[in-house]
C-alpha cells in the first residue's frame, strides 16, 4: 500500500446478496475501483466442504469492498439500488472505516495453545509458556493449519498421546505442517509431509526450518510424487475433507504397515459412518470417533496384509 493511503479512512461497502449473485456483484465492485473484496456469510455458518477447484459461496453472502475515501461513490450507488430494485442485493450498507495497524490487530488475538499434556503451539512473538514443553513455533499465514480449528487440535491432541518415539509419518493435506511438525517434536523419527498446493510445500520448509527441524527428518512433496521412493509409514494422517478421504482409501492402503495407525480427519460427526464403511476393507477402528463442535476425528488399525 502507498504511504499516501496509509493511516487514512476507507468508504466500506457490506451488501447482502445471494451465492448467485455475489460473485458478479464482487466483480463489479472491483471494476468500480474497490481495493479489497471479501465475501462472509451473512449468518455466520461454514462452508464446509467445496471440491477442489470449485468457487463456492454461502446461500446468503455479504459482499465487503473498501474504496479509498476520496472515491467518487455516485455510480457505485446507482448500479447498487439498481441492483437492489430488481432484487439481486437485499440490503446496501455504507460506512467510514477507520485505518488501523490490521496486522498488528490480528496478531494481538493470536495467542499460545496447549494441546494435551505435552504440546504447546506458539506464536514467535510470544513468549512459550512453559519452556520444559514441547513448543511448536508456528505463525498464522496463507497455508490451512495454526492449530486452532477443531479438527487440527483433534490430531494433535492425538499425537499428543500416541508419539512415543521411533515413528514413521505420513501427513497427507499437511497444510502448513503442522501435525508432521509436531509429531516430530514430539518424538517421530522422520515425516513425508504432502499437499497438493505448493504454497502449503513452501510453508511446511518455512515452519521446519523456524523450528531447527533438520532437513533428513522431513520430507515435503506434491502428491504426485508420494510414489517416488515412498515406504509405508507407521502413522498416516489426513486432515482434509470427506471427499478427497474416500477417494485416497485404497492408495492410503498401500502407504501403511500392517498394524499401522490410522488418523484421519476434516470431516462431520455426521460423516463418520461413511469413513468407517470406506475403509474398513482395510482398516480395523476400535476406538470411538473423538468429536468437538460437530467436527470429527477417527483411527483406526491397519489389517494385516495376507
Amino acid at each position: 500500500m502507498a504511504e499516501s493511503l496509509k493511516n487514512m479512512p476507507w468508504l466500506q461497502y457490506k451488501i447482502t446478496t445471494t451465492d448467485q449473485y455475489a460473485d458478479d456483484i464482487g466483480d463489479q465492485l472491483q471494476q468500480f475501483g474497490a481495493e479489497a473484496v471479501t465475501f462472509e456469510d451473512t449468518f455466520d455458518n461454514p462452508i464446509y466442504e467445496p471440491l477442489p477447484g470449485d468457487i463456492t459461496f454461502w446461500k446468503n453472502t455479504t459482499v465487503s469492498a473498501l474504496f479509498q475515501i476520496k472515491t467518487d461513490t455516485s455510480g457505485i450507488a446507482r448500479w447498487l439500488q439498481l441492483k437492489k430494485d430488481i432484487g439481486m442485493i437485499n440490503e446496501i450498507h455504507c460506512s467510514t472505516l477507520q485505518d488501523q495497524d490490521w496486522e498488528r490487530v490480528c496478531l494481538q488475538d493470536v495467542k499460545p495453545i496447549q494441546i494435551g499434556q505435552r504440546l504447546w503451539i506458539c506464536p514467535t512473538w510470544e513468549t512459550p509458556p512453559d519452556p520444559k514443553a514441547v513448543n511448536l513455533m508456528l505463525d498464522p499465514g496463507l497455508a490451512f493449519g495454526t492449530g486452532t480449528h477443531p479438527t487440527t487440535a483433534l490430531c494433535l491432541a492425538w499425537l499428543d498421546t500416541h508419539i512415543r518415539g521411533g515413528e514413521t509419518i505420513i501427513d497427507y493435506g499437511c497444510g502448513s505442517g503442522i501435525l508432521g511438525l509436531a509429531a516430530l517434536k514430539l518424538g517421530a523419527k522422520h515425516v513425508t509431509a504432502i499437499d497438493l498446493d505448493p504454497q502449503a510445500v513452501s510453508a511446511t520448509l518455512e515452519n521446519a526450518k523456524r523450528n531447527s527441524i533438520p532437513s533428513a527428518m522431513l520430507d515435503v512433496r506434491l502428491p504426485d510424487q508420494d510414489s517416488n521412493n515412498l515406504q509405508p509409514a507407521s502413522i498416516l494422517i489426513a486432515n482434509i475433507l470427506l471427499q478427497p478421504l474416500l477417494t485416497l482409501a485404497p492408495h492410503f492402503a498401500t502407504l501403511t504397515q500392517p498394524n499401522a495407525h490410522l488418523l484421519l480427519s476434516g470431516i462431520l460427526s455426521t460423516q463418520i459412518d461413511k469413513i468407517i464403511q470406506t475403509y474398513s476393507e482395510w482398516f480395523i477402528f476400535t476406538s470411538p470417533a473423538m468429536i468437538k463442535a460437530d467436527w470429527a476425528c477417527v483411527s483406526a488399525t491397519r489389517k494385516p496384509i495376507n
